[in-house]
């Protein structure tokens, strides 16, 4: 299963949450039982995908802004992650593995830090956080390789005691898949390849999402309550 781009894969992944068992289901009707549903999105990778499962379920749509820690030297590969002013998630197995601390990556740590509230400034533009006690919250990324943003938002979104707390992307390996099982109520992904390397090789288009998109998902979105 491929993905032309991240739009298709969230009209994909829809289609697939609406009627995951069952082929009747209503359409734009919740599938999992539970009411005051709340469609958060990763930025910025997630909110496209994240818009179409909106609109499927007329749900509102936010984003819960996540950063990932990189490894000196190597900032594509994720060894941590951070959201709001948590304190970082990092892969323990990794930094003993590299030979790294957590003060070593304090400088990286802040600036990441500085970027997610640069981030949140820009896409809220003084909304403030949505409500997520009590709610059914369905969070929702492009992808899932390692699962470690996942995982820092997960755990800081649990804090906050929704009734229901669901992840769901398009394509993830099935190991972030069954780690991140025990954090979620609900893992929902539409396609766990048996081999997978990276998101982007199951997508035709997997350029980067501007803030100017980011920006105007939000602002065609039902408003959050």
């Amino acid at each position: 299963m491929r993905f032309t781009d991240r739009r298709h894969a969230g009209r994909s992944l829809a289609e697939w949450l609406r009627s995951p068992d069952d082929d009747t289901a209503e359409a734009g009707v919740w599938p999992y039982g539970a009411a005051d549903p709340l469609v958060l999105a990763l930025p910025r990778g997630g909110v496209p995908v994240a818009a179409e499962v909106a609109r499927e379920f007329r749900a509102p749509l936010d984003v819960l802004v996540a950063r990932k820690i990189g490894v000196p030297g190597s900032p594509e590969t994720g060894i941590g992650a951070i959201v709001a002013e948590e304190p970082p998630v990092f892969d323990r197995r990794a930094l003993q593995f590299l030979g790294l601390s957590e003060d070593e990556l304090a400088p990286s740590v802040a600036r990441e830090r500085a970027e997610l509230h640069r981030r949140e400034d820009l896409y809220r533009r003084g909304r403030p956080e949505p409500g997520i006690t009590g709610r059914t919250v369905l969070l929702v990324d492009d992808g899932l390789a390692t699962g470690l943003t996942a995982l820092a938002a997960l755990r800081h979104l649990r804090r906050r005691q929704p009734a229901h707390l669901a992840l769901a992307a398009p394509v993830g390996s099935r190991n972030a898949v069954a780690e991140l099982s025990e954090e979620a109520d609900r893992v929902l992904v539409r396609h766990q390849p048996d081999h997978f390397r990276a998101v982007g090789e199951w997508y035709d288009d997997f350029g980067q999402v501007s803030d100017d998109e980011v920006i105007e998902l939000l602002g065609t979105s039902p408003s959050v309550a």
